[in-house]
């Protein structure tokens, strides 16, 4: 699988990232062992989580992707292995949320235990937190990384503004800085990071791991035109993009994959690795052959006229 730099100033990394999510949600605790296997062997060693997966789900708590992760580190001995990236800041329970230097203290012990390992290789802020100084947060941050707790610091959802502050603030006060920026960026999810985000990584040099790469399942070809969407466990994450802009970015990626002998999850996938400035798209996988499209995925080379065309078609000025 090949490998792209991970910003300026981050580590080597394969060119797409598995996503933890689901791992004690909707795939047990031994198939989600048999998938962390196989996606090693295939090279896939980029793995993102949360310490509040899965928390939205009935009688869970937070965490559970954590542990489970870090019950197969224990059986497997592979952590070595893995560029193991996870994420704080959303809320645990009470008072346990945001990027307060506290409860980033607290937080980072939490999710080291739970993973059974002593060390993050990259430690995200999951949001902002406007009710911290950053200096505060980024300073959190640049105590675990001397301390060898983390290795590298990367933001999720914030604002270009934002961002742009943080690294400012980390430039001049002689603070870690944050890498890389996980953003929703996708084929129909276009206009947020294409406009305010894009700019702010040019200027710092960081990497891009852009999740819900398939637009929770909508780009995989699943929904299309007349089909009933109402059973799907994600309907209500797919419905905004059921529409005729939506429908023909499937129809693209159908048609292209054809041509290509690949599937629409590859192309769209293998689109955003085309993008400026993404170093690896976040997707996670269910079945074996949703394994198999995230590591076909990142060695697909689309043409030009492909490119072009899903570009176009997946204009955000569309109806």
């Amino acid at each position: 699988m090949q490998k792209r730099k991970l910003g300026q100033n981050g580590p080597e990394v394969p060119a797409i990232v598995l996503g933890g999510n689901v791992y004690g949600w909707t795939l047990s605790e031994a198939d989600s062992f048999r998938q962390l296997d196989h996606a090693l062997d295939a090279g896939l060693t980029f793995i993102d989580t949360a310490d509040v997966y899965s928390r939205w789900v009935a009688g869970h708590h937070g965490g559970e992707s954590e542990i489970i992760l870090g019950k197969w580190f224990a059986k497997s001995g592979r952590r070595r292995d893995v560029l193991l990236a996870t994420k704080v800041g959303i809320e645990m329970g009470e008072g346990k949320s945001g990027l307060g230097p506290r409860y980033i203290a607290q937080a980072v012990d939490d999710s080291l235990r739970r993973l059974q390992t002593d060390y993050i290789d990259l430690y995200q802020a999951h949001t902002d937190d406007a009710q911290t100084p950053l200096e505060e947060t980024l300073g959190a941050f640049d105590k675990l990384v001397k301390a060898g707790k983390v290795r590298y610091i990367g933001a999720s959802n914030y604002s270009g503004p934002r961002l742009a502050e943080a690294l400012e603030v980390s430039r001049s006060n002689g603070l870690a800085a944050y890498v890389s920026l996980q953003p929703h960026y996708n084929l129909v999810e276009r206009q947020g990071f294409e406009t305010d985000l894009l700019p702010v990584v040019e200027k710092y040099g960081l990497g891009v791991i852009p999740y819900f790469a398939l637009a929770a399942g909508f780009l995989t070809g699943k929904y299309r035109r007349g089909t009933d969407a109402t059973q799907s466990a994600r309907a209500g994450m797919v419905a905004k993009y059921r529409n005729e802009r939506g429908y023909a970015v499937v129809d693209a990626l159908v048609e292209i994959a054809k041509t290509h002998n690949a599937t629409p999850a590859q192309v769209a996938m293998a689109w955003l690795l085309a993008q400026h400035g993404v170093t690896a798209p976040i997707a996670s996988a269910t079945s074996d052959s949703q394994l198999h499209d995230l590591i076909a995925a990142a060695d697909l080379k689309l043409d030009a006229a492909s490119l072009r065309r899903l570009t176009e078609v997946s204009d955000p000025g569309q109806p």
